[in-house]
């Protein structure tokens, strides 16, 4: 077909790729004198109707999906009976070559192209879409090495009746697959999650998760074996690193991360935990820019340094003075005496998940499983609100959180909340049951790491963590990581 003219515009010039349902050329637009890619749907699947219809309206779909992360559909139309749709030409080599010409790639690159592809699925996914066949090589990047994913619809559009899938066609790519996927079950952003997961695992360590001689062994692999650990195969990824790839290849897809835009913040805290040194100079940290060097002073007279010794001694001296007399002021007092007694030593509190709490949704609950990830001691997990849209980081309600049970009735001094979504706000309450009846105890606070709350000496066995503001943007969210008390 190379040197045939499409639709009377677009001369085919080389054939780039071929699967089991398209052909993809590079293409000379005659109309615009430009270079597109053109995917053709092959004549075997052009006579049914129905096949055809949903290749239509996929490709509608997939116009839709202006992200600058995502390869542009141009146009899209049928020629000689032949179903075709043309894109954007990109140049660059797709993350597949990249692997196989570089090997495994720095942790902060990995996580940067990682990012950018969660991005673009999450885009996807709020809009209806999801990609059922995320990998390597549909992945491409661009002259100045942003990634933009590439193949949607397909195989979504050429799903079989109830749900079934055609073996080895419509299922995607075995190294990469799912196991609902590969087990027949439905297909959802779930999904892409996984595969993503597998993505970013091959990126850091050059090979895949699981390895063999043909689809089908490969994809019982999937579904019946627990993927190796990114750290047994490299050993100097940061352990957060690699829990946020052990949680996106979870067998059961509740274990996953909530959202793609969820999965997206895990590794952006990633990236941004990274030390300086692991970033590297050569590194493009679209996410993370470096900050402007500050502006040079011009050189003064060098002064002699003996006034700023003799005024260092002098307040050296009154210091001494001072710690004499408190000293001496604690001694009168006696050990807990009304003037001068020491300071009590916060105690640390136990507290155990109960629930989620969301009066106002649709089931009062919200992510329900995910609670104990806040208070098991491990920062990179983490209890998630679900995804909002309203664009300003509100929930359309009065708010939502978590409760935590201190045992018994318990005077707290203060409640300290990791979270690594700023930007979030949250308050803290108190009750003395766990299903309702929570009072403020603690003003609310804008998080961004460790957030510490002082509470105002209410005494109770329930304390609820109640997020009244997500994240701004499109998609806006909360995460609490963890929670610690002190009485």
């Amino acid at each position: 077909m190379v040197g045939e003219v499409i639709a009377g515009r677009y001369e085919l010039e080389e054939l780039v790729g071929s699967g089991g349902m398209s052909s993809v050329y590079k293409a000379h637009d005659r109309l615009l004198d430009r270079r597109v890619a053109l995917k053709i749907l092959h004549e075997y699947y052009g006579g049914d109707q129905e096949y055809v219809e949903r290749f239509r309206r996929e490709a509608r779909a997939v116009a839709q999906l202006s992200h600058p992360n995502i390869v542009t559909v141009i146009d899209r139309g049928e020629s000689d009976g032949r179903q075709y749709i043309v894109f954007e030409l990109i140049g660059g080599p797709n993350l597949k070559e990249l692997v196989e010409e570089r090997g495994p790639l720095p942790v902060a690159e990995a996580l940067e192209l990682a990012i950018d592809v969660a991005r673009a699925l999450a885009f996807a996914h709020e809009r209806g879409l999801v990609h059922r066949d995320v990998k390597p090589q549909n992945v491409l990047l661009n002259g100045d090495g942003r990634p933009k994913v590439t193949d949607f619809g397909i195989a979504r559009s050429l799903d079989i009746d109830h749900g079934m899938t055609q073996t080895g066609t419509v299922l995607g790519t075995s190294n990469y697959i799912a196991p609902e996927q590969a087990s027949g079950e439905r297909v959802d952003e779930q999904s892409d999650a996984y595969s993503l997961g597998v993505v970013l695992f091959e990126l850091l360590t050059g090979e895949v998760p699981f390895s063999g001689d043909n689809f089908v062994s490969v994809a019982l692999r999937h579904v019946n074996e627990p993927p190796p650990s990114v750290l047994d195969r490299r050993g100097d990824v940061p352990p957060r690193v690699a829990a946020a790839v052990d949680r996106a290849l979870a067998k059961d897809p509740r274990d996953r991360f909530p959202s793609m835009d969820a999965f997206a913040a895990e590794l952006q805290a990633c990236l941004a935990a990274l030390p300086p040194e692991a970033v590297g100079e050569d590194a493009t940290l679209i996410t993370r820019p470096l900050p402007h060097p500050p502006p040079r002073r011009p050189q003064q007279r060098r002064r002699s340094p003996w006034p700023l010794l003799l005024a260092l001694l002098a307040l050296l001296a009154l210091a001494v003075i001072a710690v004499a007399a408190i000293a001496l002021r604690n001694d009168v007092g006696g050990v807990g005496g009304a003037v001068g007694g020491p300071a009590e030593k916060p105690t640390p509190v136990h507290l155990s998940a109960v629930s989620s709490y969301d009066p106002e949704g649709d089931d009062l609950q919200e992510h329900n499983r995910e609670v104990a990830n806040a208070v098991d001691g491990d920062d990179s997990t983490y209890w998630p609100t679900s995804t909002y849209h309203y664009g300003d980081g509100s929930l359309g309600k009065p708010g939502v959180g978590i409760v935590l049970d201190a045992g018994s009735n318990v005077e707290m001094k203060t409640i300290a909340v990791t979270s690594d979504t700023p930007g979030a706000v949250a308050e803290i309450r108190a009750s003395a049951t766990p299903s309702g009846g929570f009072k403020r105890v603690a003003s609310s606070k804008t998080l961004g790491g460790s957030t510490t709350f002082d509470l105002d000496g209410a005494e109770a066995r329930y304390y609820l963590v109640w997020i009244t503001k997500v994240t701004s943007g499109e998609s806006g969210y909360a995460h609490v990581n963890e929670v610690k008390a002190a009485a």
